[in-house]
């Protein structure tokens, strides 16, 4: 399969074709066809093989999105991918999507990993503390992840933020090492 070169290219096309307010319930319906084609391997080989022709795609397409009261907007876009034989990267494209998307609502996504779960009042402190940061609102994402044995790892955007025990142990084995 060919790599996507310019999947923001696609993700703006994506984002003119579809109302502002639409795009999380268009994210949403391209996100169960992503999950489709990875998890059925008869659909995948149906949409990204080039011994299907494109009416048979589009086909299954329009029976996909009549059975998911799919936009005719998303189901356009899916025949336009589809087409162009790029329905296999659909996940790289759709997080493309996401992110342009998040930029144009001045918003940013924390991805929080803790080793335990925290309180609803952390939780906002933490998202407060975050959008002074940046700038921006910020939608938290939390991931349970119990080697990092206390504090939490923040991860926005390419920067990381961290304050576990797990990351505080590397620095201090990094100095060590130095001298």
């Amino acid at each position: 399969m060919k790599k996507v070169k310019d999947t923001k290219k696609y993700a703006k096309q994506f984002l003119k074709s579809v109302e502002m307010a639409e795009v999380p319930k268009a994210l949403e319906q391209l996100n169960a066809v992503a999950s489709l084609i990875e998890k059925d391997k008869n659909f995948k080989t149906l949409m990204v093989s080039p011994v299907f022709t494109e009416a048979e795609r589009e086909k299954a397409i329009a029976i996909i999105s009549h059975h998911m009261k799919m936009s005719s907007e998303v189901a356009q876009y899916l025949i336009y991918l589809s087409n162009r034989m790029l329905l296999f990267n659909l996940k790289e494209i759709i997080n493309a999507i996401n992110s342009l998307y998040m930029l144009m609502q001045k918003k940013v996504k924390a991805v929080v990993a803790t080793p335990t779960e925290i309180t609803k009042e952390y939780e906002k402190e933490l998202a407060k503390a975050l959008a002074q940061l940046t700038g921006k609102d910020v939608e938290l994402e939390f991931i349970f992840d119990p080697s990092l044995l206390g504090g939490v790892r923040i991860q926005v955007g390419s920067t990381m933020y961290d304050s576990s025990i797990k990351g505080q142990l590397g620095l201090l084995k990094d100095k060590l090492i130095k001298g």
